[in-house]
């Protein structure tokens, strides 16, 4: 294996591909020929019938064409790349990721891995403008990610599904950790940067869809949900923590506990589980227990009396009942508990 130290890129290719076409072998071509001094494609078990397409991609000079033995996803086939980058490119830049589809072209590849290279240490997105003629599942389905992304993880990007990244060497190692393994890898992967502190930057890209984008073996239904339960991990962590929070004040309210003990000892239990949940597996935080733990605890006791005020204001006032008050006011206090975990207690480090 030859090591990139002398090339003027020093960024590689690296292509995750499932049944791709036959204009994938010229295309890794022309991206040697731009100026990559390698090209990593990852052949996702595509079967038999392409054997031929992988077999002219590992006859060009500077590939190297990876095997999964059935089709594992395109997480784990990014992975397979990073992993094989890292050990033999100790001295790379980093990686430039592309899709198989033909929805990228060599330049802004290029332009990709040249803003990788002058701005180490960052994650650089090709962001489409969408602008033109898109197909409508594709303009609707960035349009609800980037939204969501922006109010839940707290950064604004244009093109959030964008596969054409620039990833920094030192980002690659952390990414192999990542359980992922499909579609929602490359979100998970935006997340991961929020919570280490790692800037992400966008390059402009051209908006390319062939064909109505029918190549792409992207499930707008399965791998659409998938993503969008990544996003959501905290909207279900919450669900879990407030029913067992209500759940417990319920039964000892039932059982001729008052108000505040119930509150206690329920939050309390609440919170616990909660806290574990937030940070291992919403926002992968490594903050240490002891910065994070003491302005967790001060937030559940702060809300805690906050929560506890408003249940008596709303059942003196409304006439409604301790358990529908209490649920009432958890509702509503959810946004505010969800911005002070995401930007004061699980914050990203900045690096």
């Amino acid at each position: 294996m030859t090591v990139c130290s002398d090339d003027k890129l020093q960024v590689v290719a690296l292509i995750p591909a499932y049944q791709p076409a036959a204009a994938l072998v010229d295309f890794a071509r022309r991206l040697r020929e731009g100026g990559f001094p390698h090209v990593i494609v990852v052949d996702d078990g595509g079967g038999a019938a392409y054997a031929g397409i992988f077999a002219a991609l590992a006859a060009l000079d500077g590939v190297t064409v990876l095997h999964h033995a059935v089709n594992l996803g395109k997480g784990a086939a990014i992975k397979s790349g990073l992993n094989h980058y890292c050990v033999h490119w100790p001295a790379g830049s980093g990686v430039v990721t592309i899709d198989a589809d033909g929805q990228h072209r060599v330049e802004d590849a290029l332009k990709v891995g040249a803003r990788l290279q002058a701005d180490a240490g960052k994650l650089v997105i090709g962001a489409r403008s969408f602008d033109g003629t898109v197909p409508l599942r594709s303009r609707f389905g960035n349009a609800l990610t980037r939204t969501l992304f922006r109010v839940l993880v707290g950064v604004p990007l244009t093109d959030t599904q964008s596969g054409l990244r620039g990833i920094p060497r030192a980002l690659a190692f952390k990414l192999l950790l990542i359980p992922t393994q499909r579609y929602e890898f490359e979100l998970d992967m935006l997340l991961l940067c929020r919570h280490v502190g790692l800037q992400i930057v966008e390059e402009p890209i051209a908006t390319i869809y062939l064909d109505g984008n029918k190549s792409s073996h992207f499930n707008p239904i399965l791998d659409s949900a998938k993503i969008y339960f990544t996003l959501l991990r905290f909207s279900m962590s919450s669900l879990i923590t407030a029913a067992i929070d209500n759940g417990i004040f319920i039964a000892l309210i039932s059982t001729g506990w008052s108000v505040f003990p119930g509150q206690v000892v329920s939050r309390g239990t609440a919170s616990v589980i909660n806290y574990l949940m937030i940070k291992n597996f919403v926002f992968f935080s490594d903050e240490d227990h002891r910065h994070a733990l003491p302005k967790y605890v001060m937030t559940v006791i702060i809300l805690g009396f906050f929560s506890y005020g408003m249940i008596m204001f709303t059942t003196e006032h409304f006439n409604i009942s301790v358990p529908l008050a209490k649920i009432l006011v958890e509702t509503i206090m959810y946004l505010a508990n969800f911005l002070i975990q995401r930007d004061l207690i699980f914050r990203a480090r900045e690096r």
